[in-house]
């Protein structure tokens, strides 16, 4: 399974509670209401801090996870004319793009 994680900050100019209300309330049922998302996704999230005491300020506001289950998916899933049309072009309205951390990774259970 391919797992991929985009750490990302709002735009400037936007507050905190306006990028938590679209990421998660827009941007994560546009993303999933196109029909490659399910053919091709096997698991979405989207998160975003919280407090908490004794840690670190946040360094990013917000983190979405995607699952593939292979490279295949993952290029369809990028590929597809609903993906490049209707979902990337919302990522800039709330994401500064310049910002975005990715990780690639094959996650494996410990516990």
């Amino acid at each position: 399974m391919l797992k991929l994680i985009f750490m990302i900050n709002r735009v400037e100019g936007m507050s905190y509670e306006r990028f938590v209300e679209h990421h998660r309330d827009r941007h994560a049922p546009l993303f999933t209401s196109i029909p490659e998302a399910e053919r091709y996704v096997r698991k979405y999230t989207v998160s975003h801090p919280v407090p908490a005491e004794n840690y670190p300020p946040r360094a990013y506001d917000g983190l979405t996870e995607i699952w593939f289950e292979d490279w295949e998916d993952h290029d369809a899933f990028f590929a597809s004319d609903n993906y490049r049309t209707l979902v990337n072009p919302d990522e800039a309205r709330f994401i500064d793009m310049d910002s975005v951390a990715v990780m690639v990774t094959e996650e494996k259970e410990v516990i």
